[in-house]
Order: structure tokens, then sequence, then C-alpha cells
């Protein structure tokens, strides 16, 4: 079995990667980066360390690299065989796939059935994706290829962090990974995806991710940040901070128990959980990484804002999560490009103006009262 894997950074050789050639598959490793393609290619291998309680390595084998600025016609044949396509490039880059994407897809033309799946820190990413290929398409070209071609939306959790290294493919990892895959979009013979979760109905599993997992690392980073703090272990060993935490994930729990049905219980021992994983004392992630792309993280459907909204919207008052936006509101990073736009954004128009300029909520929504009391 052949799979395509777009992104060869730490989350796809640590975590997609490494579960698809542990399922069986010769692992393809789609990226730019000239260097780490040459020494997948070299090696053939390479080395996951996985740090909590007990710590293990395994060696991830049957691998290799193309570099798709230099070298489209390899990506687009290795499209053409492949029996899975996946992403971890980040959410910003997966149209600039698009077009390599539909120009393999269109070479399958006769071939067996193949299933794409992006797996990125966004709500439905491959739906995302499947629309930035329809663009590139003729209709007709389009109604050939959705024949033979599922797009299965997913969600995944993995906390994998950037540790220095002198090995340039070794690549840390925590113990606990969830990759859940949307069922009835798979399309050909039943997928062997490993150790992946299949699902009927993803939504539940995306919200609950995205409004505990990335919810609770959104708090600790930008709380952390701006405490000075610099990682989120060490964010986490502060009280104030790890109760901002768990009370912006109280928050969240009410709007995950209300519109999905989730046992109030097991979603607080699903909290209790990933606590205990941001406390991982082998995991030196610094909140300036988790911290990244504020611009994004500040979305109108993302981690902060969609449930703070639909709280507000409900005459509550999300403390937790307000408190949250505000602090996202001053974290900057000078190497992170959405941190300059952001600094920028606020120099033009205020902390409330950039927020609504980048939310499209009206200035006299609910949550925007709540945000602008904390600047009175």
């Amino acid at each position: 079995m052949k799979a395509v894997h777009f992104g060869a950074g730490n989350i796809g050789r640590g975590f997609i990667g490494a579960l698809l050639a542990d399922a069986g598959y010769h692992v393809q490793f789609v990226d730019v980066n000239d260097t780490v393609i040459q020494a997948l290619n070299e090696r053939g291998s390479y080395t996951v360390h996985v740090v909590g309680e007990e710590h293990t390595t395994f060696t991830v084998d049957n691998v290799s690299g193309i570099n798709s600025k230099e070298n489209e016609g390899a990506v687009i044949e290795a499209i053409q065989d492949a029996d899975v396509i996946t992403t971890a490039v980040g959410p910003h880059i997966l149209p600039m796939l698009a077009s390599t994407i539909a120009k393999g897809l269109l070479a399958r033309k006769g071939v067996k059935p193949v299933n794409i799946i992006a797996c990125e820190n966004a709500i439905r990413a491959t739906s995302q994706l499947k629309e930035a290929v329809i663009e590139k398409l003729g209709q007709a070209e389009w109604e050939t290829i959705q024949e033979y071609t599922g797009f299965a939306d997913a969600a995944v959790d993995r906390i994998v962090p950037n540790v220095q290294s002198d090995d340039l493919l070794a690549v840390t990892v925590e113990p606990f990974f969830e990759w859940v895959v949307e069922e009835p979009s798979l399309i050909g013979d039943p997928v062997s995806l490993g150790e992946a979760k299949l699902v009927e109905d993803l939504a539940p599993f995306i919200e609950r991710k995205l409004f505990t997992v990335n919810t609770g690392h959104a708090v600790a980073s930008y709380a952390g940040f701006r405490a000075g703090i610099e990682t989120i272990k060490e964010a986490l060993a502060s009280d104030y901070i790890k109760h901002r935490v768990r009370g912006a994930l109280n928050e969240t729990k009410a709007i995950l128990v209300d519109d999905h049905g989730f046992d109030p219980d097991e979603q607080e021992a699903y909290i209790d959980k990933i606590i205990t994983r941001f406390e991982n004392p082998y995991l030196e992630d610094k909140v300036q990484r988790v911290g990244r792309g504020p611009i994004r993280k500040l979305g109108v459907k993302d981690r902060l804002v969609k449930p703070a909204k639909a709280l507000a919207e409900k005459g509550l008052h999300p403390e937790s999560l307000v408190e949250t936006i505000d602090d996202a509101l001053h974290f900057y990073d000078e190497t992170d490009e959405e941190s300059v736009k952001l600094k920028q954004l606020i120099e033009e128009k205020g902390k409330i103006g950039a927020f609504t300029s980048i939310t499209g909520i009206e200035d006299s929504h609910p949550l925007v009262e709540l945000l602008r009391k904390r600047h009175e």
C-alpha cells in the first residue's frame, strides 16, 4: 500500500506518517524542505521518541520523500499510484496544495479509488481542501474525479513539540494520540488506516477536541505569554493559569454537553486528561509555538470566539474565555507573520476594532461588550 503525505514536519513524521507506516503503507512525504527530503531518501527511516511516565523509542521504516517545489511531476506520479493521501501542513497552506493534487487526481483516471484526509487543526479541513481542488478544475473534470476520489474530514490530536536534536529527522511526541475519520465520506473498498477511529458523524469529535485541547492550549499559551512564562508545563504549574484553563474548559463543557449530548461526567474526565497531558514534564512545549497564528485562533469559528460567542448570546458571561481573547490580543512573536499583522491591526484600529475586524462580529454584540468592559 502507498500513502502520499503532504508535510514532513514534526506532526507529519511523529503522528500521521508514523501511524500510516505502522499500518503497512510506504509513506512518501511531500515537502519543500529539501534537507529533510534528502535525509528521508538517504535513510528510508527515522526515530520517534515517546515521552511520558515511560520513555519509549521506535523506528518508522519504509518512508521516502519528494521535494514538491523542485519536482511537481514526481508528486503527481505519486498521487496517481497512492492508496491514501493525507496532509499535515497547517490550514493556511492547504489551498496551495490544490493545484498539484488536482493534477494528480486527473492522472488517476481509470485507476482504483483514492481517499484524501486533511489532518489539520481546523474544522473540516478536508472539506476546505476539496473546495480548493474543485476551484482548479472544470466541471467535467470534477465530475470525473469525484467518481473515484473520497474527501473524508478528520479530527486529530497529539502534542508534538519542537525539540532540539542532533538528529534532523528524530521527533518527540506524547504517548496520547487520537485520529478520528468520518467513515461515510470514504469510498472504495474498506480503507486500512491502522489506529485511526472511524465514526459516522465527526462533528461532535471535532468540537470536543477544538473546545477542549485547542482551547485549553490557547489559554495556557496566551496567559503564559502575558505572564512572561516560557513553556506550557511552567504555565500549568501556576495555580492562577491552571485555574484559568479549567475555568475556560468548564465554559466550553457547557456548549459540548448542550449541543452534542456528551455526558457531563465523561467530559469532566476528558478535561482532567487534557490538563494532565499539558502538565507532562517531559514535553518542553513553548508558549510562543502554541500561540502562533493568533488571527486564525481568534477566528469566529475557532477555539476561543466560537464558544464564547455562543455563551454570550445565551446571556452568560464566559469570563475565562473573554480573558483569554484579551490575552491573545496582547500576544506577539516577531517571527510569526500573523502576530505582526495583528499588532499592525491593533495600532490602526485599537484592540476592540481589531477584534471585530478579525471576527466580523458586530460592535454591539454581547461578546464585544464583555471584551470592551475589560478595557474600561
